[in-house]
């Protein structure tokens, strides 16, 4: 199966738009990186050419690296089964810059590409209806960004009086107590009730 991907890898290296780099093999499993610009013809020459045949798109997903200028990664998970491979694609972008839909390819891209507009916010330009899918309905900031807060901005209750659920800032009722994160064999630096007995005794 390496000996495959090496080989399919090879001919993509030479063949396939907007190719970045050369093709990545690790763990039996291939991955290269497109221009996003690029990115509909690289995933139609995948779904046509005869020695790819990549039909099915199984999985569409983002994910953030903050210290990069371009900060996100656009990650195509592709199958061919007739020739039993996968592949994953790769797509750099920053907050601004969208990248091209690939609904008109692979309809399936349809509701992935909502769910990484919606907990990245990696906007795709051509998209039919790009809007939240996971979140409620006016919901501050994407969940999955590596610098949003893990209590997020605002929390929600019933209030039973209004008969109805409301959002309110967070409000984070315990921030003023004091933690001891040290393990037990290491001991604490503040003396508990009924040891200032034993230290007496000593």
């Amino acid at each position: 199966m390496d000996t495959a991907l090496q080989e399919l890898g090879t001919a993509l290296a030479g063949a396939l738009p907007g190719m970045v780099g050369q093709p990545k093999l690790a763990l039996g499993e291939l991955t290269i990186r497109v221009e996003a610009a690029r990115i509909i013809e690289a995933l139609t020459y995948l779904r046509d050419d005869p020695g790819c045949l990549f039909i099915n798109l199984t999985d569409l997903t983002g994910a953030d690296y903050p210290d990069r200028e371009k900060r996100f990664d656009v990650v195509y998970q592709l199958l061919s089964p007739k020739h039993n491979h996968r592949i994953r694609v790769k797509v750099e972008t920053d907050e601004p810059s969208p990248v091209p839909s690939a609904v008109a390819v692979f309809p399936a891209a349809n509701w992935f590409e909502r769910e990484v507009y919606d907990l990245y916010g990696v906007l795709f330009s051509g998209h039919p209806d790009l809007r939240r899918i996971l979140t409620d309905y006016g919901f501050e900031g994407h969940p999955l960004r590596k610098d949003f807060p893990l209590t997020g901005f605002v929390e929600m209750r019933y209030d039973d009086e209004q008969k109805r659920v409301i959002y309110e800032p967070v409000r984070l009722t315990q921030e003023f107590r004091k933690f001891d994160f040290l393990s037990p064999w290491e001991g604490t630096e503040y003396v508990l009730p009924g040891d200032e007995k034993a230290k007496g005794s000593e």
